[in-house]
């Protein structure tokens, strides 16, 4: 092992003392150090940070949940054990710089001119000449030359066989900021570790552990959280996400732990005036900022500013980021929508993050109490229609293109054949329904109806049982008037057998000659039964028992396979007109005039058709329609106080600065050895470098040329 790996060996101690030291101190150490943060931080960037725990499970499963957060690589910048590698490592790279600085120090000052002309005839760069003048004025002249080069020279007088004094030494040396960039390149990691050390959660850690503070795991008002889970506004360093609803203001930051959270008071408070947001046609934000108000505790003084990204506002050394932005309480207007047979249809009001208890009023049977959680309100969302339509996913086997083949399934981000076709299809509403034993599920409406390309614009009721599935999106078809109402009324008469018996007469009578009685109540029992089928009887075992597949069903029980697909159209197109009966019936009942035979009708019907069978699996007795909303919004802040900021900026600066100087500098060092022999003036001169490249041995030919007159020949090793 060289000697430039191993570490600080003291004398005195123990040996194992020593042992550490020399340990501690060693460039392998460090590297080692170095490798295990290098690994850390990729897992740090790989894995979300941060996230709550059912993300991880959902993501990973329980049991690589529950290892990432055993050794808290869901926060791995802050876990202890890897502030507790850049501890080591800042204690092995000082004694690093320790153990070789005074040697750098003192090979600064040195010019090595007690070397041999021996020694000079073994370097690889080395030439020699005879001079016209004497050994002094000659070595004077070459160190004119040296210096006037920028090269830093010493002379040396010495003796030799022709007489005392006689014989002179030229030592040169340039490019020593080579090792001040060796020492400036580690005083940069040290300085880089100390400010992450300081930035980091090594003081609300040392608070915790010596100061008494804990983490809140608890709910409830801020106001009412106890002084040991609040940290003091004299706190040197911290960074916390502080949310600001539109009119209103705070002063306490959320400080996230592993097992909770800690809250940091601030010397001021933040108002949000006013949050503005920009989009791009994509629907992906394009500005957000925020117009503010900072108030102070003490002076009452009040201070506007403008916060925006990359755009950060600073107050009393802490600085204010805009991170990201929230709802902050939109105010919802909701209609209950029934699903199942007899539940009625109510309105309910909430705001966004609350929840409110619906207690039987469903209505019907099998009615239970369920808890509605408002989650969120979006006023935007753009969708792609350009591959929608029937001709989307059609191919033109006429068409044979290469270029458009190949384009069509590459990956890049600038896809020529691609088509988009960006819409806002209006504001949305996300809410969960609980049920008594705590499960809930998620639903994803959209207020307004949304044209997918099939003839008829639909309103979309998205459900999902938990945040790693998507949404899975019931079409409910909108009416003439725009609305659900038309299909509500249809699905109520289709579970009405009342209705369904009259719509089964109204088409046999339109279907069948009156005077063929035997054909009329063939016609109608197969009607009936169609339509019975059709609107079935609720759930069995979690399956349906109605819509199509209790058709199909049926199908298969009681009709010969070779004789299901004729069956099988005449049975579909008998429920058809039987369903269409039924829509004209709950318009009569409504006031309304009947429906008018056109392709408007026909794309109406057929997509009631699907959706009332789709219905029958929607997981819930009601569903709820946005009818009016007031949106608040609001800010999400970061706030940070950090004092290893500039010394961070310093530690960049110094890396920068040290591995230029280490990669691009080159330390030389010439030595020219003049000195009578055989009644003439003899020069003996050589050339050492730290890195041997091309430019060096081109510039000792010049050189050489230039202090001695040697050939490039004679400067060749």
């Amino acid at each position: 092992m060289s000697d430039n790996t191993q570490g600080l060996r003291i004398q005195s101690g123990s040996q194992p003392v020593r042992a550490t030291v020399e340990l501690l101190s060693s460039m392998r150490f460090a590297i080692s150090l170095l490798t295990v943060i290098c690994i850390a931080s990729v897992i740090g960037t790989v894995l979300k940070q941060h996230e709550p725990a059912v993300n991880y499970v959902n993501q990973f499963g329980p049991f690589w949940a529950e290892v990432f957060g055993a050794i808290h690589l869901n926060a791995v910048y802050s876990a202890w054990w890897f502030l507790l590698i850049l501890a080591f490592l800042v204690t092995s790279t000082s004694l690093c710089i320790a153990r070789n600085t005074p040697k750098i120090l003192v090979d600064l000052k040195s010019y090595k001119e007690n070397i041999r002309e021996q020694s000079l005839r073994a370097f690889h760069h080395k030439a020699q000449a005879n001079l016209p003048e004497s050994a002094e004025t000659e070595a004077r002249r070459i160190g004119a030359l040296l210096v006037g080069g920028g090269w830093k020279v010493r002379l040396q007088q010495r003796d030799t066989a022709a007489g005392p004094g006689s014989g002179w030494m030229v030592a040169a040396k340039a490019g020593a900021a080579n090792k001040i960039g060796y020492i400036a390149a580690h005083s940069a990691i040290v300085l880089v570790c100390l400010g992450g050390l300081l930035d980091g959660d090594l003081i609300v850690r040392a608070q915790m552990l010596l100061g008494g503070k804990t983490p809140y795991q608890g709910g409830g008002l801020i106001a009412d959280v106890k002084p040991e889970h609040r940290l003091s506004e004299r706190n040197p360093t911290f960074r916390g996400n502080l949310l600001v609803a539109e009119g209103t203001q705070s002063s306490t930051a959320i400080l996230s732990q592993s097992d909770g959270v800690l809250l940091q008071d601030l010397p001021f408070a933040i108002e949000l005036k006013k949050f503005i947001v920009e989009y791009y046609s994509t629907g992906m934000p394009k500005l957000f900022a925020s117009e503010i108000i900072i108030h102070d505790k003490v002076t009452g003084e009040k201070m506007p500013a403008r916060v925006e990204v990359n755009h950060p506002a600073s107050y009393k050394g802490v600085e204010i980021y805009q991170s990201s932005f929230d709802d902050g309480g939109s105010q919802l207007k909701l209609h209950a929508i029934p699903m199942v047979p007899g539940a009625k249809g109510f309105d309910v009001e909430g705001v966004v993050g609350n929840s409110t208890q619906l207690t039987n009023k469903g209505g019907g049977p099998g009615s239970e109490t369920l808890t509605l959680e408002f989650t969120a309100l979006r006023t935007i969302n753009v969708e792609n229609f350009g591959d929608t339509g029937p001709a989307a996913g059609g191919v033109d086997v006429r068409k044979v293109d290469l270029r458009d083949s190949v384009e069509s399934r590459l990956g890049a981000a600038n896809k020529t054949t691609t088509k988009k076709e960006l819409r806002n299809v209006g504001p949305s509403v996300s809410y969960k329904l609980r049920d008594q034993a705590g499960q809930a599920r998620e639903f994803h409406n959209y207020m307004l109806p949304v044209d997918t390309g099939d003839g008829v614009p639909v309103f979309l009721l998205g459900v999902r049982e938990s945040p790693a599935e998507p949404f899975r999106y019931l079409r409910v078809p909108a009416d003439d008037k725009g609305s659900m109402d038309g299909f509500m009324r249809m699905k109520a008469a289709l579970a009405d057998p009342e209705a369904r018996d009259e719509a089964v007469r109204r088409y046999v009578a339109q279907a069948i000659d009156t005077s063929r009685t035997e054909l009329a109540v063939q016609l109608q029992q197969s009607a009936s039964r169609a339509l019975a089928l059709f609107a079935g009887h609720g759930l069995v075992d979690g399956k349906p028992t109605g819509g199509l597949q209790a058709v199909s069903d049926f199908m298969e029980a009681n009709v010969p396979e070779a004789e299901r697909a004729r069956a099988g159209e005449v049975l579909v197109r008998i429920l058809n007109g039987a369903l269409f009966e039924v829509a004209q019936l709950s318009r009569q009942r409504a006031g309304l005039p009947p429906l008018a035979q056109s392709a408007q009708t026909q794309s109406f019907m057929t997509q009631s058709v699907l959706s009332l069978s789709d219905a029958q699996i929607y997981p819930a007795p009601l569903a709820f329609e946005l009818k009016d909303f007031t949106q608040v919004q609001a800010s999400v802040f970061q706030v940070a106080r950090a004092p290893g900021k500039n010394i961070v900026y310093l530690g960049c600066a110094l890396l920068i600065l040290g591995v230029f100087a280490m990669l691009y500098v080159r330390e030389r060092r010439i030595w020219v050895w003049v000195a009578p022999k055989d009644g003439q003036t003899h020069a003996t001169m050589a050339l050492s470098t730290n890195r041997k490249t091309m430019d060096g041995d081109q510039e000792f030919v010049k050189l050489a040329q230039k202090l001695i007159g040697a050939s490039p020949r004679e400067g060749s090793a």
